[in-house]
C-alpha cells in the first residue's frame, strides 16, 4: 500500500513548482486540479505516467489535510483510488464516500483528549488582524487554519501560538501561506493503519513534506520526503526515511519513481500465493 501526501509532495501549485532550470529545459506539466475555472495544481507528465502505473501495481491511497470538497477537485491520472484519507485523517473515503463509523470514532477521541475547536478560533480572533491575515477557515468542523501574508506575520506570533496550542492538545504547522491548527489525535497515521488493515497490506510506503506528515512517515515501513518543506527546513529524519535532494515538482516525480521501485522489489521477494494459504499478496483473507 502506498499512502502519500498530495500538496507539495506529489502535486504542486504554480508557486511551488520550483522550476529552476532554463525555460527551454522545463518539464511538460499536466494540470490535475481546477478551481474557480483556473488550473491550480500540477505534476509533470512523467510523474503522471508513473502514478498511473503505480495505481495498477499497488493500493494507492491519497492522504491529505484537504477537506473532502478540496480533495474531490483533484483529477489524478490512473484508476480512481478505492480509498482516500482526507481532513488529516478525519475522514476515510471508500469509493468516494465517507465512512461514517470511522468519522464518529475520530470525533469521540477529539472530545476526550483536546480543547474544543471554538477555543482555537477564539485565539485566532483575539491575536490576529487583517494587516497580515487574509482568511480564517474551519475545515470539516475538525481543525482551523489561517491564510497569511508571511512577510507581515509578527515574528514571534507563531511560536507563542504553538506553545499555547501544545498545552491544549493541538499541533501547529506552517505550510506555505497557511497556518494550521490541528488536534493531536487527528492524524494521517491512524487512518492509514485502518486502511492498511482493511486491504491486508503487508508493506506500507509513504511520503510527505510537512510536520503534519511526520506521524504518517514514522508509521510506514519505508518513507520519503522531498528536499523542500517544513520537514526539510528542520532536517527531520527517521531510520527508514530517505531524504531526496530534489525540490518542487521534480521531487514529486522522483517520489513516484521510488514508490514504484520499492513496490517492484517487494513483489519480487514476496511469498507466492500458495505460501499464504491461497490468499494473494496484499489482499485480506476472505475468512
Amino acid at each position: 500500500m502506498v499512502a502519500s501526501d498530495l500538496d507539495r509532495t506529489l502535486i504542486y501549485s504554480s508557486a511551488a513548482l520550483a522550476l529552476g532550470m532554463p525555460d527551454a529545459q522545463a518539464p511538460r506539466l499536466l494540470s490535475v486540479e481546477v478551481h474557480e475555472s483556473k488550473p491550480l495544481s500540477y505534476l509533470t507528465e512523467e510523474a503522471a505516467g508513473l502514478l498511473e502505473l503505480l495505481a495498477a501495481e499497488a493500493v494507492f491511497v491519497p492522504t491529505t489535510t484537504r477537506t473532502r470538497k478540496q480533495y474531490q477537485r483533484i483529477q489524478l491520472p490512473g484508476t480512481a483510488p478505492a480509498y482516500a484519507i482526507c481532513a488529516n485523517g478525519g475522514h476515510i473515503l471508500v469509493d468516494g464516500v465517507a465512512d461514517e463509523e470511522w468519522h464518529a470514532s475520530v470525533l469521540r477521541r477529539l472530545a476526550e483528549e483536546c480543547a474544543p475547536l471554538s477555543e482555537i478560533r477564539a485565539y485566532f480572533t483575539a491575536t490576529t488582524d487583517l494587516s497580515w491575515v487574509r482568511k480564517h477557515r474551519v475545515a470539516e468542523d475538525l481543525f482551523a487554519y489561517l491564510v497569511v501574508e508571511r512577510e507581515r506575520m509578527p515574528e514571534d506570533w507563531l511560536k507563542r501560538f504553538g506553545e499555547w496550542a501544545e498545552e491544549r492538545g493541538w499541533t501547529v504547522s506552517l505550510q506555505g501561506r497557511k497556518v494550521y491548527a490541528v488536534p493531536k489525535p487527528l492524524t494521517k497515521s491512524a487512518a492509514m493503519r485502518e486502511v492498511a488493515r482493511r486491504c491486508g497490506a503487508d508493506l506500507v510506503l509513504a511520503a510527505g513534506d510537512s510536520l503534519l506528515d511526520a506521524d504518517l512517515l514514522l508509521a510506514a515501513d519505508r518513507a520519503w520526503r522531498p528536499g523542500h518543506g517544513e520537514l526539510a527546513d528542520t532536517s527531520w529524519t527517521a531510520p527508514h526515511l530517505d531524504v531526496l535532494a530534489e525540490r518542487g515538482v521534480a521531487a514529486g516525480e522522483e517520489i513516484l519513481r521510488r514508490f514504484r521501485a520499492a513496490v517492484t522489489e517487494h513483489r519480487a521477494f514476496a511469498p507466492l500465493p500458495d505460501q499464504l494459504n491461497g490468499t494473494p499478496v496484499g489482499l485480506p483473507d476472505p475468512a
